[in-house]
């Protein structure tokens, strides 16, 4: 290659240095999109088995196999609660996060991972205000995506009153 040295990153792009100059730095940081007006909580995440045997982190990171409902004791402790999603097409952490947030936690609550821009509308229905996902989204699409429908059909965690109770009050 000469000049160049290639430096793949951890999405598979190269990334190329040219001439004697130093290599770019890596980053593999998924861009934050927050749906919450308060400072985001860059702490350490504990894993959920390391936060139940310690309990001393204010950030958990749950696993599709975790169970969402050992933290209820332990919301009142906790700034941020982010969920794995793997591959998009598993559902389980919907799940949890409805769970937590119709056990009273306010705090934030993040997807991570395989989030796909048209799972956002629906995520946050259940109680996410907060995505990383591992490939960035527009933010276009990600706000026509969040328009598209302007009423919703049952109740969910995030409090909108469905067409039905508008209609008949």
């Amino acid at each position: 290659m000469g000049n160049h040295d290639r430096v793949a990153s951890a999405d598979g792009q190269d990334q190329v240095a040219v001439g004697n100059a130093a290599a770019p730095p890596l980053d593999d940081t998924p861009a934050l999109l927050r749906f919450r007006s308060d400072a985001p909580d860059d702490g350490p995440l504990s894993p959920l088995a390391d936060f139940l045997a310690d309990g001393n982190a204010a950030a958990v990171r749950l696993d599709p196999a975790d169970d969402a409902r050992s933290l209820i004791p332990h919301l009142g402790r906790l700034r941020l609660i982010e969920v794995a999603f793997p591959k998009f097409r598993d559902g389980r952490g919907y799940s949890a996060a409805r769970m937590l947030r119709e056990a009273g936690f306010t705090g934030e609550i993040r997807a991570a991972g395989d989030v796909l821009v048209d799972q956002i509308g629906f995520m946050r229905r259940v109680g996410f205000d907060s995505f990383a996902p591992a490939k960035p989204l527009d933010l276009s699409v990600v706000k026509l995506t969040l328009e598209r429908y302007p009423y919703v059909y049952q109740k969910a965690a995030d409090g909108l009153q469905p067409v039905w109770a508008l209609r008949h009050g």
